[in-house]
């Protein structure tokens, strides 16, 4: 069985977000260029030739060089190229290549959250409780044999002898007249980024322990997707849904919030009873719908259902919050 890397799912991290953050600020600049077209005489240079390009770029990188380093650039190259391939998939999946397919958003959103699903079992089975004691020697000897070149932070010679602490006697004190080989380095000063996403870290963590927030996420689970419902039988009604093109995405927006309308009543049913299970129950709404209802979502609103999904990954983090909370207070 191959190695395990135990920094494989920040790498999958990496490749995630700037991929997304690619297809967006792609959508956005052609939105506001109003589509422009590179090349002339009847030819168009695809931005999806630039996205192959990019990846191979991304995966030299990560083949030809050794440490974390190179191998977070590759992650970033290669997950800018795959945004620049996948925006375009409207192309190559209909017969008039298509770029304004209408379920190209879709497919886009289920490309991405199969990778985020991806990226979260690879963290699951990479963690150090997870890893063999073979395995942490080998990430730890990665780790050092990187660090010749320029040396080794304090703090990543602490990660090392942490990773290779129970793996015996003599391969610790191996590892540790290895460390002693290596120079030592001072670390690099921390960059305005990095600041922002500690800030915005904390603020995440304070915000989802707030009690006062999860009153208003329960009451927002309980009535936007009855809202939805009913709006979408208004629309029936009156006459507006004869307008509707993609009526299979209007009948599965309305049938996954139907699904999660019962899911948050059942919820909110049992909140006096079992907090915990209802919690469950409210989380699984959120799931639900974050991996069907906005597949159909991005279908019928395009990129506009991008606040959606925002929206439903901050109210998950603080149902999960919560959840976790009443879990730890019943195991006491």
């Amino acid at each position: 069985m191959p190695t395990r890397a135990i920094d494989a799912a920040a790498y999958l991290q990496a490749f995630v977000l700037s991929g997304v953050v690619t297809v967006l600020a792609v959508r956005a600049y052609l939105q506001a260029t109003d589509y422009p077209q590179l090349g002339g005489g009847g030819l168009h240079i695809a931005h999806v030739l630039w996205g192959g390009l990019l990846l191979v770029v991304g995966l030299g990188i990560a083949l030809v060089f050794l440490g974390g380093g190179p191998r977070t650039a590759g992650a970033v190259i290669g997950g800018i190229g795959f945004g620049l391939f996948i925006d375009e998939v409207g192309k190559f999946v209909t017969a008039r290549t298509d770029y304004f397919y209408a379920p190209a958003a879709a497919i886009i959103y289920v490309a991405f959250a199969l990778l985020v699903l991806l990226t979260q079992a690879v963290r699951g089975r990479t963690g150090r409780s997870r890893l063999t004691p073979p395995e942490r020697t080998a990430n730890a000897l990665d780790v050092v044999l990187s660090g010749l070149p320029r040396g080794l932070t304090d703090r990543r010679r602490a990660a090392v002898l942490r990773l290779v602490q129970g793996t015996g006697p003599a391969t610790e004190a191996a590892l540790v007249q290895l460390l002693d080989a290596v120079p030592r380095r001072e670390p690099p000063p921390v960059r305005f980024w990095q600041r922002g996403a500690e800030w915005a870290r904390r603020l995440a963590a304070w915000a989802v322990n707030r009690r006062w927030l999860v009153w208003p996420v329960v009451v927002w689970l309980v009535a936007e997707p009855l809202v939805t419902v009913v709006a979408v039988i208004l629309d029936g009604v009156t006459g507006e849904l004869d307008q509707e093109r993609e009526w299979g995405a209007v009948l599965g927006v309305s049938a996954t919030a139907l699904v999660t309308a019962v899911l948050s009543l059942r919820a909110a049913w049992l909140l006096r009873r079992d907090r915990t299970q209802a919690f469950r129950l409210f989380k699984l709404a959120l799931l639900v719908d974050l991996l069907f209802g906005q597949v159909f979502n991005f279908t019928v609103n395009q990129f506009g259902a991008v606040f959606a999904v925002a929206l439903d990954l901050a109210l998950l983090g603080v149902v999960t919050a919560e959840h976790r909370r009443l879990r730890r207070a019943a195991d006491r």
